[in-house]
């Protein structure tokens, strides 16, 4: 049975505080038991290296 979760951001604002951009997705309990982990771009993540917004962040799974 596959159930809907939410990736939470784990990318900061310039202003030091999480974005709280998110995504949904499905997943398969039975096989899949530990916590997902992908990476995905992140429109509000601020990037100290170009001082720019947006870039590719590691998105973790939490409760819907």
């Amino acid at each position: 049975m596959r159930d809907k979760i939410k990736m939470l951001s784990t990318g900061k604002t310039k202003a030091g505080k999480p974005t709280g951009t998110f995504r949904t997705t499905t997943k398969n309990k039975k096989k899949t038991t530990e916590k997902l982990k992908m990476k995905h771009y992140d429109p509000r993540a601020y990037n100290a290296k170009t001082d720019k917004v947006g870039m590719h962040v590691l998105f973790e799974e939490t409760k819907l």
